[in-house]
């Protein structure tokens, strides 16, 4: 009733820009393995190669509203689409540090903008009886992005310029999605707001399978015509509750951050290198199996949301998310992890450079297993790019590792992480990946896309959105850095208290929205 064949598709078609934007968020934890041995990434070189992503979809969130709102969610969304694909051209054929930051930075604008319009295209089209579902079809795709994004890293980790290979297999897709959206309607409610009326009419006809939309139509045109009073600065007035919806939506998306879950997207194979798995392989596969749980938890949260309520995941997600943190920093208080060596050793050599003179023992180690365990031929094939003098040292300094010599007055220790704490730390990330999956992933762009008006809904989305990419930028930024001055212990802890702080939040200023229009929702929360 209302969510016939060809709105379901219309909405699958639109939330394929969440499967290209998981895809790219999560392609960097792979990547990175290979790119900071090739260009020889220091750890901050790292973090920004990460951060650039970020920089451009702060960009594009401060901006991007304003196009959505003036051209339309469709047009936002072919634009976003071709940006992506112009992006990932860049990549291709160069091995430059400077090149990797600006097609990076270009990826960032196309995601960030498509995520934006994604979810206000899909609220708009949707009956209000299979909004949620719908909506959170697009954080489905993201997960299953993200999931074939770890596949790929897994796939092209022993394969030499594997991560040029990662980052071309989006384009084909982004190229149908571009095309594919020419030919989808626009949002009815834009159709109304540029007083299209007529055109609204028939594409509410074909959303709805149905002969006659005049009784949406007229609650759209009414609703739009109350709401045609806003403007960008009635955000931050007291007017019919703005300035108390807006406070809702960006403190929304500081816990969507600042609850940790980007990290663990973003340094997914750094992070399970340094509790024991030790190859670029066993990292990638683990981080495999993350992906795969994002996947499960967030499909009962897209089919259920409809009956159960967005604010009733949103209190479950956020409840488990502490009680595995927990665990998780209880666990890592008995594995020594160092991240300034983890994010530095892709080369042996790496630990003998002058620019490490005082690292004196390797720890959370089994080192020397983790580089006798590489491939030979993909050892040459690294080599083979650098200067021979670069590749003699090397090698030299690969032997004395073999044979447990120091060099040069340091000592290199091997410390095993017992088997159980590895496995222990594993299972809790991966119940903290499903909490977030089932409540603040999906369930915070359900209630952004319900909460604003029509009229000013795509530049409020991108209010918050910049809110999302600003503290996602300054945490990824950080990340490393942080964890090596207080411990991935710490951090788990300090997550813990910020989930807590999410789950009062919820409690108390979320609305539940289950079973109302939009219309409804906007002439409620005006109260």
């Amino acid at each position: 009733s209302g969510c016939g064949t060809f709105t379901f598709l219309s909405s699958a078609i639109a939330a394929v820009s969440g499967l290209l934007m998981g895809y790219e968020l999560g392609l960097i934890s792979g990547a990175l393995l290979q790119m900071s041995s090739i260009l020889a990434l220091s750890c901050n070189e790292q973090e920004i190669v990460v951060s650039s992503l970020l920089f451009g979809a702060l960009f594009a969130s401060l901006t991007g509203g304003f196009l959505i709102d003036r051209f339309g969610r469709r047009l936002a969304i072919i634009i976003a689409s071709s940006l992506l694909v112009l992006g990932s051209l860049i990549l291709l054929p160069y091995e430059s540090y400077g090149i990797l930051i600006v097609g990076r930075i270009a990826i960032g604008i196309s995601i960030s903008l498509s995520s934006i319009a994604t979810c206000v295209y899909i609220a708009e089209i949707a009956p209000q009886h299979r909004r949620g579902l719908l909506v959170s079809l697009n954080e489905l795709m993201i997960v299953v992005g993200i999931l074939f994004a770890y596949i790929s890293n897994y796939a092209f980790a022993r394969i030499s310029h594997g991560w040029k290979y990662m980052f071309g297999l989006v384009i084909p897709l982004g190229a149908l999605q571009a095309i594919a959206m020419y030919f989808l309607p626009p949002s009815p409610r834009f159709l109304v707001m540029k007083n299209k009326d007529e055109a609204a009419r028939k594409v509410l006809e074909r959303l709805r399978e149905t002969s006659d939309a005049t009784k949406e139509l007229t609650v759209i045109k009414s609703s739009l015509k109350d709401e045609h009073q806003y403007s960008f600065s009635d955000l931050f007035r007291s007017k019919n509750n703005m300035r108390s919806r807006m406070l809702v939506g960006l403190t929304l998306v500081f816990f969507v951050q600042i609850t940790g879950q980007p990290n663990i997207l973003f340094y997914a194979s750094t992070v399970l290198k340094s509790v024991g798995f030790q190859s670029n392989e066993a990292a990638s596969l683990a981080s495999t199996g993350v992906g795969v749980v994002k996947v499960i938890s967030t499909i009962p949260a897209t089919v259920f949301v409809d009956q159960v309520g967005s604010k009733t995941f949103l209190c479950i997600g956020s409840s488990v998310m502490a009680v595995s943190l927990v665990t998780m920093g209880l666990v890592n208080r008995n594995i020594h992890v160092n991240f300034t060596n983890v994010c530095r050793s892709q080369y042996p050599e790496d630990f003998f450079l002058p620019r490490l003179g005082n690292v004196t023992r390797v720890t959370n180690g089994s080192i020397k297993d983790f580089f006798a365990s590489m491939a030979l031929t993909e050892r040459l094939s690294f080599d083979s790019q650098r200067s021979p003098e670069v590749t003699r040292t090397g090698e030299l300094n690969w032997t004395a590792m073999a044979e447990g010599k120091s060099m040069t007055g340091f000592h290199v220790e091997s410390e095993e992480v017992p088997v159980v704490l590895k496995w222990v730390s594993l299972a809790s990330l991966l119940v903290y990946v499903a909490a977030f999956s089932i409540g603040l992933g999906p369930m915070s762009w359900l209630v952004l896309s319900e909460i604003f008006p029509g009229e000013i809904r795509g530049r409020a989305m991108a209010l918050t959105s910049s809110m999302n990419w600003g503290i996602n930028l300054l945490i990824s930024l950080t990340f490393l850095t942080v964890t090596e001055l207080i411990g991935l212990s710490w951090l788990c802890f300090i997550y813990t208290i910020m989930s807590l702080a999410s789950l009062a939040f919820v409690i108390v200023f979320i609305p539940e929205t289950k079973g109302c229009s939009l219309e409804q929702i906007s002439v409620e929360l005006a109260k």
